[in-house]
């Protein structure tokens, strides 16, 4: 787990926003990874960095997610407390099994979370 620290650490870096910045490392059960960082902008079209990985991930057509890192905060400080927000939780449970693992690493320890836990009663057709 620690490689998947530091290359959400590193996304975390290249995050393109004022305010609150968020990298993400996604595995595959193949054992790729994917990152991502939230790219923030004046307009409502912002996407968060849990989304950027997944869309990399499914552009180059795989499907098969092992779990998710998330880091948040400033780069410099110490990453905080940050979880996936609702339309993040919504999106992912389209793609992973609700025993997807969702990490959160802050305060030098790993939190996880199924996405069952961070969205109980998902949107499903």
């Amino acid at each position: 787990m620690e490689e998947e620290i530091k290359l959400a650490l590193k996304a975390r870096d290249n995050a393109h926003c004022k305010i609150y910045k968020v990298g993400v490392a996604l595995k595959m059960k193949s054992g790729k990874i994917y990152t991502g960082c939230n790219v923030d902008n004046q307009g409502i079209q912002s996407i968060c960095a849990e989304r950027v990985a997944f869309l990399k991930a499914i552009s180059e057509g795989e499907y098969d997610f092992d779990y998710i890192v998330v880091v948040g905060g400033n780069p410099g400080d110490e990453p905080e407390k940050c979880l996936p927000c609702g339309y993040c939780r919504q999106f992912m449970s389209e793609f992973v099994n609700s025993d997807f693992k969702v990490y959160n690493y802050y305060d030098n320890k790993l939190e996880c979370f199924t996405i069952n836990q961070l969205l109980p009663e998902a949107f499903k057709f």
